[in-house]
């Protein structure tokens, strides 16, 4: 990579923040990992449910230092609050609803990405089930989504 590629600055300026909102433990740890043998410099935070993500996405109690993110990525399936209701209030919200939001789903039902894109979804990958495939997915996300896209400042 040269200083003129798309990416140079993500990998020499600051890290890209991402908010990983994932319950499955090993899904988290998969994804977090290939993320970070990218070659695109970036941070990931994790939270295991939906009422978490949103006390993190407003910097509420535990979460009040938290870095805002500069992408999200959501699974649908999740305790306490599911990814549609974390969606919704994303979208909804004045300060987070210009970040991305990329649904991870295990789900590939064409009731779940209707409903998702109707919620205002940036992207909707269900997840691979083969492991191979599913690192391949997850870095695909960073080639497009971070290496590619302009994203929006914070």
């Amino acid at each position: 990579m040269t200083l003129s590629d798309p990416a140079s600055h993500l990998m020499y300026g600051r890290p890209i923040e991402i908010l990983l909102v994932e319950d499955n433990r090993d899904e988290a740890s998969l994804t977090m990992e290939t993320l970070s043998e990218g070659r695109v410099r970036n941070r990931v935070s994790l939270v295991e449910d939906g009422v978490d993500a949103i006390t993190f996405l407003r910097r509420e109690g535990r979460f009040a230092n938290a870095p805002r993110p500069d992408l999200i990525l959501l699974d649908l399936n999740l305790p306490r609050k599911n990814g549609r209701e974390v969606l919704a209030e994303i979208k909804q919200d004045p300060g987070l609803k210009r970040i991305p939001v990329i649904i991870l789903s295990s789900s590939s039902a064409q009731d779940d990405v209707l409903a998702t894109y109707n919620l205002h979804a940036n992207c909707y990958i269900a997840k691979p089930l083969d492991l191979d495939d599913f690192i391949a997915a997850v870095r695909k996300v960073e080639d497009f989504w971070i290496a590619f896209v302009k994203l929006p400042a914070a």
